[in-house]
């Protein structure tokens, strides 16, 4: 598959935003101990105080939703953004510190020794760069082109970025099977569109990030730095230039290209030299999928035409910035202020604490799951959230039963693919193993490193070996979900199933709208715009008939330009293409939770509660959990990056369903109305 994660709720896993009515610390605690009726939120798991009932839910049902919230909710001075998930996020990293507070004193304790290891700040800052400094030299020795082969293996399982991205994930034809898959790379901006794009903004992150280049070698005691820094960024445009967009890079089916060992030499160079790379990476290797195969030839291409002395600078840079939060601040605090601060927005780092708690977490992150899931995960949370995903797929066969564009064989393999699902809530069932990984107390730097060549042998080793169906691609403690094509999964951590996601003494109504409706976002993304050209068996390939593909393509285009029309920011549009998949997600995540909802009544009418009928609470249920503010530059570049349609636009994707015009009887002629035939239907 394209990434081990194939669709998530959110990109990332901090990087969502809070609430007055959930900031860190009044976040609810998904814990045992707790009782009572009476729900986290609100009267009825609702937090009423952030709505503006000024606004009217026809013109923006997100801003009569949480209007009062938006303009009373600062951001945080170490957040890009802030809203409910990162209220949870933020509980969850105050848990893993009590954890982990608890042990960082304890030697045998190898979580211990890793986070003592970040909080050893004085032993960082007296080491200064000597622990990077036998890599940065072996980096500047090279004198021939020939070597670059050498340092990207070495960079690679080092964690450093290099032309391309290597990970070993299922063969999406064959799913039974893994394989080592390559994706472009080159380039430290985020977007090739940051290279390429000629407006003032765009101008002025190039002009930024040059000069950060040139800091960090300075930082780094070299000379002629600006000079230096310039001519890494005229290479890296190049790149971008023969880089493919994020809407083709997401493709399926475009992206699905395999050839063999023998075959890697046509998108080699002198430089890039693919085959000795493979060969050296692990002799398990023998085939390759590679995402983006004109932009390897391009690439190459480049390589082969740059000065030595670039392409060893851009190693050294990737290297600083790759490690920078293993070394001293002069360091790590340069990267943020480009990373953080000019891309992002965000004013101050985070915490060194919370700092350590997230490496803590990548290092090893099993260990520290184990003990949260544990701790604050308890067994009735579990089979409650069982039987709410049991209710909505069985909601997503009944809406596959009476959709009038699908085709009979078409269905019955789409039902199939529902039994065929796996359901993972809450925590694995099985953990990793993290014997022969050395954790020193007083070596973060090394910790790091040995960290990450640690994972890179882990995942090569599943070459070759059945797979790890029991593998999860989030920790307990995320505040996310996800689902997995080629595994045929929908998986939902312990962190999200808590208020205002999932309160089990809320509202029914608004716990459909709020989790409910993630779950239905995670199973419909196995129908969406990717997910849909995997089969019952989780493999890649064509089972619906031309008529369905047909209907499905048009009723997309019409969302597509919907998304299209949205301007986020003044004169920037939300990408109506890019984000599809999540935008699909939404709307038929939201369209199935309500069905769900409704079954689960067993024909009763549901009362009215707090003045609102149960279809309203419902979908204020979804909105609230789109509670999010953003600095601009966040906002900006998560336009270019980011899948997932910025949270307002999420909360109006109920403009397209039909309950919501019953519920809140929005006019036409009000920002959001649709007349019926213009409203977005799927399934």
């Amino acid at each position: 598959m394209r990434l081990f994660v194939a669709s998530v709720l959110l990109a990332g896993t901090a990087i969502a935003g809070t609430a007055t009515a959930l900031s860190a610390r009044e976040a609810p605690a998904a814990v045992p101990a707790e009782t009572g009726s009476k729900p986290q939120l609100g009267a009825f798991g609702f937090d009423e105080k952030g709505m503006d009932k000024t606004v009217a839910p026809g013109d923006d049902f997100y801003g009569f939703a949480n209007g009062v919230w938006a303009k009373s909710t600062p951001i945080p001075a170490d957040k890009s953004n802030y809203g409910m998930f990162t209220a949870l996020d933020d509980l969850s990293k105050e848990r893993v510190k009590g954890i982990l507070d608890a042990v960082k004193d304890d030697g045998s304790s190898m979580v211990g020794r890793a986070y003592a290891s970040y909080l050893d700040t004085a032993a960082v800052e007296y080491r200064g760069l000597a622990p990077i400094q036998p890599w940065l030299g072996k980096v500047k020795a090279m004198s021939d082109r020939r070597d670059y082969a050498e340092l990207v293996v070495e960079a690679t399982k080092m964690g450093i970025a290099g032309p391309f991205g290597g990970y070993v994930g299922q063969d999406d034809k064959l799913p039974e099977n893994y394989i080592f898959t390559m994706s472009q790379g080159g380039t430290g901006l985020p977007d090739r569109d940051m290279y390429l794009v000629d407006n003032d903004k765009m101008k002025s992150i190039r002009t930024a990030y040059v000069a950060h280049l040139a800091k960090m070698l300075e930082l780094a005691g070299e000379d002629n730095a600006s000079a230096r820094a310039a001519a890494v960024m005229e290479m890296e445009t190049e790149i971008a230039k023969v880089q493919w967009t994020r809407e083709d890079s997401s493709d399926a089916a475009k992206t699905y290209n395999k050839f063999t060992l023998g075959q890697v030499d046509q998108f080699s160079s002198s430089t890039l030299d693919l085959t000795k790379i493979l060969v050296a990476l692990s002799p398990r290797i023998k085939e390759v999928l590679i995402n983006q195969p004109t932009a390897f030839k391009g690439i190459a291409g480049i390589l082969d035409k740059a000065p030595v002395e670039v392409l060893k600078d851009q190693m050294l840079l990737r290297s600083l910035d790759g490690l920078s939060n293993y070394l001293p601040d002069a360091i790590s605090n340069e990267n943020f202020a480009f990373y953080g601060t000019v891309l992002q927005g965000t004013p101050q780092r985070e915490a060194r604490w919370k700092r350590a708690v997230s490496f803590t977490e990548g290092a090893l992150g099993d260990a520290v799951g184990k003990e949260y899931a544990a701790k604050y995960f308890p067994p009735e949370y579990k089979a409650e959230m069982n039987k709410l995903v049991a209710n909505v797929l069985d909601a997503m066969g009944r809406r596959i039963d009476g959709l009038d564009w699908m085709q009979p064989q078409t269905k019955a393999r789409a039902k199939a693919k529902l039994k065929n699902f796996t359901v993972k809530v809450g925590y694995p069932d099985k953990w990793r193993d993290y014997a022969g990984l050395e954790v020193k107390t007083d070596d973060l730097f090394g910790n790091a490193v040995r960290s990450n060549q640690f994972d890179y042998a882990y995942m090569l080793d599943k070459l070759g070996s059945p797979v790890r169906k029991w593998e999860w691609g989030m920790l307990p403690q995320t505040v996310n979900a996800y689902a997995n094509f080629g595994m045929m999964e929908v998986v939902f951590p312990a962190a999200i199933l808590q208020p205002p996601f999932f309160d089990p003494k809320a509202d029914p109504a608004v716990n459909y709208g709020g989790i409910g409706a993630v779950i239905g976002h995670e199973i419909s993304h196995h129908f969406d715009d990717q997910g849909a050209k995997y089969d019952e068996k989780g493999a890649l390939r064509d089972w619906w008939t031309p008529a369905d593909v047909k209907a499905f393509e048009t009723a997309s285009k019409a969302l597509v330009a919907q998304y299209d029309a949205y301007e986020a920011l003044p004169g920037e549009h939300v990408k109506g293409e890019f984000t599809l998949g999540e935008n699909i997600g939404d709307l038929a995540g939201l369209t199935i939770a309500y069905d769900a909802y409704k079954h689960s009544l067993g024909g009763k009418k549901a009362p009215v509660v707090g003045g609102y009928t149960a279809d309203q609470r419902f979908y204020l249920g979804w909105a609230q959990i789109w509670r999010r503010n953003y600095r601009e530059a966040n906002l900006r570049a998560r336009l270019l990056t980011d899948p997932h349609s910025p949270s307002t636009q999420r909360a109006w994707v109920v403009r397209n369903l039909d309950p919501w015009y019953a519920a809140f009887q929005p006019k036409a002629g009000q920002k959001l109305y649709l007349e019926p035939a213009k409203r977005v239907r799927i399934w």
